[in-house]
């Protein structure tokens, strides 16, 4: 398994995370052997959300600690907090109360990371602030980061707060390739010059905050997987001749994609699957050429200017 060094913190993380949010519908059995699964594999880092099955998620998590004691110590734990039914909210009250929450479903005393589940255009920077402080002078929260944010909002919250924000959770996939799109086609009068996100890829490489990405595997924005899709045809008939070169799966390979760009990323899928997730786990060893790189790029719909 490849490790990183989420954000130069020195939390050194599997480059393959579990995605959580569809756990909520699995028996604690089936959680337990998942989990373990992605141990056996290396995959030591599990992405939750206190909205996850309206905490239904990190509650199994924490009967499966009660079950083992040794298992918290084994992995790398990441929640986030912020939505709420019908809006945002990253005020302070709501960041500690959401926080307290997570821990006590999980039955922790600490989260490695605290994510601000994406952006509240009605933040107040210096609440963010306050909340942060209490939770890292406590020791309830190791490391913080963001989720879907771009560059102006990632500083605006950052000059506020002392902990340094390592991580930026962004959706990406050879069919989500939008943060690429945008910096191969500059200046030029087409749809895929469009910068929706500030140059947030190439901000994050420069600020050192590694791009953890959300349906890693998936289309649109909850659409399904791209795998096996008749939508398609051109990226699977791609996938599926170099996956066979290289005696891998194709979901293997999706993943090998996104690991291979310098920018030094983290997959998170959301696989309820042992055996997707064995797929997706070789993923981290296999390695791309440019052209091998750009062809599943272009295979999935994607121009080059």
């Amino acid at each position: 398994m490849k490790y990183i060094d989420l954000g130069g913190s020195g939390l050194r993380a599997s480059a393959i995370a579990l995605g959580c949010m569809r756990l909520s519908t699995m028996s604690l059995k089936d959680v337990s052997a998942l989990v373990n699964k992605c141990l056996d594999l290396e995959v030591s880092f599990f992405d939750h959300a206190d909205i996850y099955g309206g905490g239904v998620c990190e509650e199994l998590f924490g009967k499966l600690f009660k079950e083992d004691k040794t298992l918290r110590d084994k992995m790398i734990l990441q929640s986030k907090c912020g939505i709420r039914k019908g809006y945002f909210d990253f005020s302070k009250e709501h960041i500690l109360k959401s926080t307290d929450g997570i821990l006590k479903r999980f039955g922790i005393d600490y989260l490695d990371i605290l994510l601000l589940h994406r952006p509240d255009t009605l933040m107040e920077p210096d609440e963010i602030a306050e909340a942060f402080d209490i939770l890292a002078d406590s020791g309830k929260v190791r490391h913080f980061g963001v989720s879907n944010m771009k560059p102006e909002q990632i500083k605006f919250v950052q000059e506020a707060v002392k902990q340094r924000l390592i991580v930026n959770q962004l959706q990406f996939s050879a069919t989500n390739t939008g943060m690429i799109d945008s910096g191969l086609f500059v200046n030029m009068e087409y749809d895929q010059s469009i910068d929706r996100d500030g140059s947030i890829l190439e901000y994050c490489r420069r600020k050192n905050i590694t791009i953890q990405t959300w349906s890693s595997l998936m289309y649109g924005y909850f659409d399904g997987t791209f795998l096996e899709n008749d939508k398609f045809p051109k990226l699977n008939e791609v996938l599926d001749r170099i996956a066979k070169e290289k005696g891998i799966t194709k979901a293997s390979l999706a993943i090998a994609w996104i690991l291979r760009h310098p920018a030094n990323m983290q997959a998170i899928p959301g696989t309820t699957q042992q055996s997707r997730i064995a797929d997706i786990a070789r993923g981290a060893d296999i390695e791309l050429s440019k052209p091998e790189w750009y062809e599943i790029y272009t295979s999935a719909g994607n121009k080059l200017p």
